[in-house]
């Protein structure tokens, strides 16, 4: 069985102004704040979830992609 690799770019989008900007992710650890370049707001995880991208990215983090969480 071969698995899929994970996708490391997500764009996040942030709710307060819509700016949105493709970023990388860590393979191996939780983005849990991130600076919105286009209002300067700090974007933390929804209650439920992991990290900025599975809050407010295109793609989940790594960790959920395989299957699993990294909270």
């Amino acid at each position: 069985m071969t698995v899929a690799a994970p996708q490391l770019q997500s764009v996040l989008t942030c709710p307060r102004c819509g700016h949105a900007r493709q970023e990388r992710m860590p393979e191996d650890a939780c983005l849990y704040f991130y600076d919105c370049a286009g209002c300067g707001a700090v974007l933390r995880p929804k209650p439920g979830d992991c990290c900025v991208f599975c809050s407010y990215g295109s793609v989940a983090c790594p960790p959920v992609q395989a299957g699993g969480c990294c909270a």
